[in-house]
């Protein structure tokens, strides 16, 4: 009887582990999401330091014509670390900090972005803004108060895992990037 009894216990234990949604896995979720996104999508605007790719890029991004080449390369700069320091640091748990760091940087820069759209009129561009920077603002409140990374020290298994992410983000998000904006 005692053996059916624990039996029953670990099957119960089980079956609630498999569905049950950590605030931790919703966190690296929405990190993984939120870093793929600002890395390719920096990538993009760092891409303009091109003067052919910049001339034609008005034709795609109506904001672009509003502002300098400089300050758009700038941006795409932020938005790459931002969305490289959201998964990295925290991955390798080296220097984990400053993922909420990073992510507080995104929505500030969704802060400024969003009213950048306001005064030029571009309201229907306003909700992207509010949705990527409240869920950087969730990072950045997650990973410093409710579920911080503990760091640990840096080993070669760590270094190995960081150039694998970096990699992962040339071939999956850089690459295909710099193909379609060299298409202009």
């Amino acid at each position: 009887m005692t053996s059916q009894i624990s039996a029953d216990v670990l099957a119960v234990g089980t079956e609630r582990r498999r569905t049950r949604i950590t605030g931790n896995g919703v966190l690296w979720v929405l990190q993984a999401l939120l870093g793929v996104f600002f890395a390719g999508s920096g990538f993009g605007k760092v891409l303009l330091y091109d003067d052919a790719l910049y001339a034609a890029a008005p034709q795609a991004v109506a904001w672009y014509a509003a502002v300098s080449q400089p300050l758009i390369v700038f941006i795409g700069v932020a938005e790459v670390l931002g969305g490289v320091g959201v998964l990295l640091p925290a991955m390798t748990r080296v220097r984990p900090s400053l993922t909420p760091l990073a992510a507080a940087g995104l929505t500030l820069t969704m802060i400024l972005a969003g009213g950048f759209h306001v005064v030029r009129g571009e309201f229907d561009l306003l909700p992207y803004n509010i949705v990527l920077g409240a869920v950087a603002a969730v990072i950045a409140v997650g990973r410093w108060t409710r579920r911080p990374i503990t760091p640990a020290p840096l080993t070669r298994g760590r270094v190995v895992l960081s150039l694998v992410v970096v990699a992962l983000l040339v071939l999956l998000v850089f690459a295909p990037t710099w193909y379609s904006m060299s298409r202009f």
